[in-house]
């Protein structure tokens, strides 16, 4: 959660299993936009003397489709290579570490950027059209995993050398980073528990506050900034976002070679790369789609989620939400044993994104292709607000989520609310949520135990294994 070992298959292998994606109008650089791609969760900052890295056997995408048929029409492409300095040592460094040249430094890791675009509309029986690439940049430095204040004196900035501009006009940083997701695991997965509202469920405890349960966990995190005109399908910086070419879709996607052959001398692959996990909007393969078909979910492309249309329109959550919290949710029980009205508001938000004309000033509507995407009006320009509002559209700022994600953006309440009915009036006006949707929450809020930063790559500094406590 949000794609923290979101299926069975992908959870076995973290290298290659992305947590979050993230899309939004840069708001230092509101010509540009950002699109972030974590992997690896629930890094232990400690987890030595082998540290978390990137796969180099793992083909990492960022995908952008621009004329909302779910499939890309430009792909950032990054590949990684390990270099070892010294094999006769375990030791992940033999000093401290003050350049990401360091000679202390023994297990560094290089990523290139390859582009790819399309090279005509045709598509193939795998859904996806044929492309040409170029190679953006080669051998650009990772920076080191955050051990300590030994290791890694002066982290925030040393990562921040790891920002590279790239001659074309994008600029890109991959590496750890804090994870920026938060969210009450703990209790979400006890049956749906609500810590403010524990009273209230089933199997009633004592209310308390939520608890961060990734306060304390690195993800490593794919960033690149990119022109706007570099995304849009007739290559211009929209102004009106009302029009059509304003909106992106967003989806990260992770690949390995199709065959595999482990013998005396290591592990060795060959054919070419096939898709093992995906991810545009945030819960929707962890919380949406059953258990039978996430592995299938990761391995197939946004043009063919029409086929998970089902489990959208009557998620399974809106269903159990009354049950374990009984007399709370009444309109919400009525709503969803009504075999009549599909969540057409879901169906929306999170398949085609919202038509114009249902809130003033905004759509981030791609079509009637279904497709699971981060779908972001380009448009619209970032918040003025000193503090944005973390409920992004429900809470009247239309620059956060559902319009792309912004890093601090609490999609774990704003999902919970628009299940529970809070989004459904947007499309049935005589629909009236029930009153306890207003406040529904995990508890949990992007407070001192997640920082974030206000320029790329916005995600905040990994914790070190030195500093790291445990709560209990």
């Amino acid at each position: 959660m949000s794609s923290h070992r979101e299926a069975p298959e992908i959870s076995r292998d973290p290298v290659a299993d992305s947590t979050d994606t993230y899309a939004f109008v840069s708001p230092d650089k509101p010509d540009t936009v950002t699109l972030i791609a974590n992997y690896i969760p629930l890094e232990d900052p400690a987890g030595g003397p082998n540290f978390f890295e990137f796969g180099d056997d793992v083909q990492y995408l960022i995908n952008v489709d621009n004329d909302g048929d779910g499939v890309a029409d430009v792909i950032y492409e990054f590949r990684f290579t390990t270099e070892v300095g010294n094999p006769s040592t375990f030791l992940y460094n033999t000093g401290p570490i003050e350049s990401l040249d360091s000679a202390n430094f023994n297990r560094k890791q290089f990523y290139s950027v390859t582009k790819w675009t399309k090279s005509n509309d045709k598509k193939g029986k795998d859904g996806k059209r044929a492309m040409k690439s170029k190679l953006l940049a080669e051998k650009l430095a990772s920076p080191p995993c955050n051990i300590g204040p030994r290791s890694t004196p002066k982290y925030a900035a040393l990562a921040a050398k790891a920002n590279h501009h790239l001659k074309s006009g994008e600029l890109v940083f991959a590496g750890q980073r804090l994870d920026p997701f938060y969210v009450d695991l703990g209790s979400v997965f006890d049956l749906a528990g609500l810590r403010p509202f524990n009273s209230l469920h089933l199997i009633p405890l004592p209310n308390a506050d939520g608890v961060d349960s990734l306060r304390a966990f690195n993800v490593h995190t794919i960033a690149i900034q990119v022109p706007i005109a570099d995304l849009t399908r007739d290559g211009s910086t929209p102004t009106d976002p009302m029009k059509p070419e304003s909106v992106i879709g967003m989806w990260t996607s992770a690949g390995r070679r199709k065959g595999v052959v482990r013998d005396k001398d290591g592990q060795h692959q060959a054919g070419p790369f096939t898709q093992v996990s995906r991810l545009g909007n945030p819960l929707f393969n962890e919380v949406i789609v059953p258990m039978g078909r996430k592995d299938e979910w990761n391995r197939d492309v946004p043009a063919g989620d029409s086929d998970y249309a089902q489990f959208v329109a009557k998620p399974e959550l809106a269903n159990l939400i009354p049950v374990l919290y009984p007399g709370v949710f009444p309109n919400l029980a009525a709503l969803d044993a009504d075999a009549t009205k599909p969540r057409a508001d879901l169906l929306a938000i999170l398949l085609t994104g919202i038509p114009g004309g249902i809130i003033p000033g905004f759509q981030n509507f791609t079509g009637t292709t279904q497709a699971d995407m981060l779908r972001l009006n380009v448009a619209i320009p970032p918040s003025k607000d000193a503090l944005p509002n973390v409920l992004g559209i429900i809470g009247g700022d239309l620059a956060g989520f559902p319009n792309g994600r912004r890093v601090f953006d609490d999609v774990v309440t704003i999902e919970l609310r628009a299940v529970a009915g809070a989004t459904y009036p947007l499309v049935d006006k005589t629909f009236t949520p029930d009153a306890a949707v207003a406040i529904v929450t995990d508890g949990v809020n992007p407070d001192g135990n997640t920082s974030y930063l206000n320029s790329f790559p916005y995600v905040g500094t990994p914790k070190s294994g030195y500093d790291v406590k445990p709560l209990s």
